[in-house]
């Protein structure tokens, strides 16, 4: 269970995970949730994660306070689709459950639904541009992705299986194309090459030329997708 601890002068809540593959005790801070998740390997103690995060009081406090409000997927509330604003609308009356137009995302029926049916919304929209999106790669890249698969991660914006599946964070929806482009072209190129090595760069690169400004745009924004809730 989640704990409450002081450090660095603020109140921050561990969450303690324990890992058979750990080798050494390690934090992180997970954004999406505004918590600092401590991984301990099967044979350490307690006492062994709170003294690093005792050594390590001011970095994790100075994390927390810069993460960014979380926004609540509720009426009235501003989110992002293809990097541009969109405003929530519940809309009792509208049909179809959610609807975009406009840059208004009208969600119908009753408001305790709202924030299932703007995610089931972002979701699907996910699955259908970033499916495109691998559809008009593989063959430049001169591979096969055996599936597309949509989860809500947290510390991965994408992945590639050894058997072909590529999978999304459903959130990059609401980043710019050319992010959602370099993520699909990075994964495609790991069709080819399960590896970071100067082939794979070479491949990721002809199929998406945004590499830099992404990963830029990421860093500077993507804490911002994951405190969507």
């Amino acid at each position: 269970m989640p704990e409450q601890l002081a450090l660095g002068g603020t109140e921050a809540t561990i969450h303690w995970r324990r890992s058979k593959r750990a080798r050494r005790v390690s934090l992180r801070i997970d954004p999406q949730l505004g918590l600092v998740v401590v991984t301990l390997p099967m044979r350490a103690g307690r006492a062994a994660g709170v003294a690093l995060l005792n050594d390590n009081a001011n970095w994790v406090s100075d994390r927390l306070a810069a993460l960014p409000i979380a926004t609540r997927l509720a009426d009235s509330a501003i989110i992002m689709i293809h990097g541009h604003p969109v405003e929530i609308r519940h809309t009792p009356g509208k049909l179809g459950g959610a609807i975009l137009e406009d840059n208004v995302l009208h969600v119908s029926g009753d408001p305790a639904f709202l924030a299932r049916r703007a995610t089931d919304f972002l979701r699907k929209k996910a699955r259908r541009i970033l499916t495109e999106k691998v559809a008009a790669v593989v063959g430049q890249a001169g591979v096969h992705a055996k599936s597309v698969t949509i989860k809500d991660t947290r510390t991965r914006w994408g992945s590639c299986s050894p058997d072909g599946v590529l999978m999304f964070s459903w959130r990059l929806i609401m980043a710019p194309e050319f992010v959602q482009d370099y993520v699909v072209a990075h994964e495609v190129a790991h069709l080819k090459h399960l590896n970071h090595g100067p082939a794979f760069w070479a491949l990721t690169e002809s199929l998406s030329p945004h590499r830099h400004d992404a990963t830029t745009w990421l860093h500077t924004h993507g804490a911002k997708l994951l405190r969507v809730k």
